[in-house]
């Protein structure tokens, strides 16, 4: 009695029914439900990328190597102008601003027959092909299968006594299946947008290869022709070099000078020829690096002798703005796309988290006979679906989503270290240009002055008011200072295909997407 009273007492707290509870809550239901879902797909779903701030000069620290419409006269009473930029060439085709046809023929057969953008253009097949398969997994999949098989059970199989004689039988089979992922938490989107963004990055890594190679192209031509000059004149030395020997050899013979300046002029002329040689192999080296990019053998690849001569006309190129270059540059927008890509496999990370949906599907038809499979009364046929979450994974998903994020902090430090390295690379070339237009300048007096102090050397010499060692010292400056000057137009030949490739190609504001698009479809 005195514990029925203490439980009268103290009674146990009562809830509402459920019908109750359905009644009470029901208003709310909606709402909750979307709360719900909203927390969900927010812990699965990739974040959203956010482009990563980066320090962006209003202007490049170099100015302009030359202004428009600049013409130099060079000592020898050629003139050298700067050729305009070709604004309306597209921007894949930036070379032709240098008004080249031997240079347009070798850009066009390296792009054709070059292997290193073979490979590069493989790779885009590729990395499309990837997207592609990612992108099926939007589809429902559907199988088609068809087999027949005899066999012969065991009685216990069919639940017969031992030793009871069950005949064999052949069956035959015909089904069609189908299955289906549905995307819940974003998985699929999510490795579909990585797919995407893998496949831009190798397709700017091409337009990178592309301008690489062109650029290379370009170069190597202007180092062939620029070590053309260089031995030209130097053949024009060892020339004046083979006259002193005669002179001085026809001198010595009537007794007017000793054996010591014989002897010193064979001395120069010897080495003057080594350095001929010399170039000459400097000269086989970049010719076979040309074979190379053109996609020929280097033993059946000759280039003809062109000279660079004081009179080729380098176009000027405007540099834009630093904000442009962003746009341009094919390596900045390779590793723009890697970070897309590491921030949509954040978002698969973590839907492997939460469950999966998978509908499935199957309906066929099983006779003994083949005419009978497809009867009605032989037809077969299943419909399931299917949830699946992990619950015990040792701490993998979520290792995999820390993973995930520290790829995409890696990309984002390498995009920041492209932009960085792109505009050094601006700024280094147009410093390059903007110092050897100065160096070109100090040439220009230096190769008037040599020349004079040579042929006023010459001019003493005859006469006897000098000896042959001053003759030789002018004419040994002249000979630098001639190769320096030959040297100096190479470089700056060189120096400008470089401002291009840093430029990203060209110099217009917006990339042209249909080089790239053409060139891969030509292949």
């Amino acid at each position: 009695m005195n514990n029925r009273k203490t439980m009268q007492a103290n009674p146990t707290p009562t809830f509402p029914a459920l019908p109750a509870i359905a009644k009470a809550t029901a208003p709310f239901r909606p709402a909750f439900a979307a709360l719900l879902g909203a927390l969900l797909l927010s812990a699965c779903a990739a974040p959203d990328f956010r482009q990563p701030a980066v320090a962006v000069p209003a202007a490049f620290k170099e100015p302009q190597q030359a202004p428009a419409g600049d013409v130099r006269n060079a000592p020898d009473g050629t003139t050298w102008k700067a050729a305009q930029a070709a604004e309306s060439q597209p921007r894949g085709e930036w070379w032709r601003a240098f008004n080249d046809a031997r240079l347009d023929s070798l850009i066009a057969q390296a792009t054709a027959n070059n292997q290193n953008l073979a490979v590069a253009a493989a790779r885009v097949r590729q990395a499309r092909a990837i997207a592609g398969i990612a992108e099926s997994e939007r589809v429902p999949r559907v199988d088609a299968g068809a087999g027949a098989q005899r066999a012969r059970p065991a009685p216990p199989e069919v639940n017969q006594p031992a030793g009871t004689s069950i005949p064999a039988v052949t069956s035959y089979r015909a089904s069609l299946s189908a299955s289906y992922e549905v995307d819940l938490f974003g998985r699929v989107s999510g490795s579909v947008a990585a797919a995407r963004s893998d496949a831009g990055a190798v397709e700017a890594t091409y337009r990178s290869v592309l301008l690489s190679l062109q650029a290379d192209v370009a170069q190597t031509y202007f180092r062939l022709r620029a070590l053309d000059a260089e031995l030209a004149t130097v053949a024009r030395t060892v020339g004046l070099r083979e006259e002193n020997v005669r002179i001085n050899g026809r001198r010595f013979e009537l007794g007017d000078i000793g054996e010591f300046d014989l002897a010193r002029a064979r001395t120069e002329l010897s080495t003057v020829r080594a350095d001929a040689i010399g170039l000459q192999r400097q000269r086989s080296n970049a010719e076979h690096a040309l074979a190379v990019l053109l996609g020929e053998p280097a033993s059946n690849f000759g280039a003809a002798t062109d000279p660079l001569e004081a009179t080729a006309a380098l176009p000027l190129i405007p540099p834009g703005l630093p904000s442009a270059l962003l746009e341009r540059r094919p390596d900045v927008a390779s590793a723009q796309r890697a970070m897309e890509a590491a921030n949509a496999r954040i978002g698969v990370a973590r839907s492997a988290m939460f469950p999966a949906l998978t509908i499935g599907a199957d309906a066929g038809g099983v006779a003994g006979t083949v005419a009978d499979v497809f009867k009605w009364s032989s037809r077969s046929w299943l419909l399931g679906a299917a949830l699946s979450m992990p619950l015990i994974d040792g701490g993998r998903n979520r290792n995999n989503i820390v993973r995930s994020e520290a790829a995409l902090e890696e990309a984002v430090g390498s995009y920041r270290q492209s932009v960085l390295a792109a505009f050094a690379d601006v700024e280094d070339q147009l410093a390059g240009l903007r110092i050897l237009a100065q160096q070109g300048a100090e040439l220009d007096q230096a190769l008037a002055s040599a020349r004079r102090s040579a042929d006023l050397a010459r001019k003493l010499y005859d006469a006897g008011r000098s000896g042959y060692l001053e003759l030789l010292d002018a004419q040994r400056n002249l000979a630098a200072v001639e190769r320096s000057a030959v040297q100096l137009r190479g470089d700056r030949a060189l120096t400008t295909v470089a401002l291009i490739r840093a430029l990203g190609g060209g110099w217009e504001a917006q990339p042209a997407a249909g080089v790239v698009k053409a060139s891969l479809a030509a292949r």
